[in-house]
């Protein structure tokens, strides 16, 4: 039984509808009524201020006429919380209906280890080479056992659907997660620290790892939104 551990979290940009001129149309609408219409396809360039402008007064629904859809994956701890966010679609694959794959996340060297002080007043420092190897070899002990009994449950004819109650929540799942960008705002305004931040956020280290690579895509698609949000304190409209 071959098992792939891996320390990094993939986020794909699959499918989109989202430009600035998105938010651009909607906004105009207000006042433009049917000419808001000769904005659908216009250049936004010429559009900074009224963008900003909506960003500043938090007008919220003008960033909401657009779509991203990313497949991402990434261990099960992580979709626990990402799935509080009640933001976006999901469509998650079903331990139910096929066998798990035998991936599991492992946190790499880098990764910060140590907390210190309490809750809502700590940070987290570097490990040792021994904490790091302690984590990894009882990470890789506890999934190849779990594993293999997962096998065995299977094998033996029980139900996928129960078979998967071994398995620790460092095994990746895979899903497609549709959202736009008001939406994705708000998690990014949660789920990544950035010190020029109006209310620093301070997430676990992998679920910020799946916010660095939607916030990348999204600044690609839509460079004068994301420049607002950033101006503007990282504060979701």
């Amino acid at each position: 039984m071959d098992l792939t551990f891996r320390s990094d979290i993939a986020v794909e940009l699959v499918r989109d509808s989202a430009k600035d001129a998105d938010v651009v149309f909607a906004a105009r609408v207000s006042t433009a009524g049917e000419q808001s219409l000769d904005d659908v396809d216009a250049d936004a360039g010429s559009s900074k201020g009224l963008i900003n402008f909506l960003m500043r007064e938090r007008h919220g629904s003008p960033f909401e006429h657009n779509s991203m859809t990313f497949f991402v994956q990434a261990p099960i701890f992580v979709w626990r919380e990402h799935m509080r966010h009640r933001m976006a679609s999901y469509n998650e694959e079903s331990g139910r209906y096929r066998e798990l794959k035998p991936v599991f996340y492992i946190p790499a060297r880098e990764r910060k280890l140590v907390q210190v002080g309490k809750t809502g007043a700590y940070e987290f420092l570097d490990g040792s080479e021994a904490q790091h190897d302690l984590l990894e070899q009882r990470m890789r002990e506890s999934c190849t056992e779990a594993y293999a009994a997962y096998q065995q449950m299977l094998e033996a004819g029980i139900a996928r659907e129960v078979a998967r109650m071994v398995l620790p929540v460092s095994i990746y799942s895979s899903a497609y997660v549709t959202v736009n960008a008001r939406a994705l705002m708000n998690f990014l305004s949660l789920r990544r620290k950035a010190e020029d931040s109006t209310f620093p956020s301070y997430p676990q280290r992998e679920i910020e790892m799946v916010a660095e690579q939607y916030e990348e895509h999204w600044a690609r698609l839509m460079p004068l939104t994301h420049a607002a949000f950033v101006a503007n304190g990282r504060v979701s409209p």
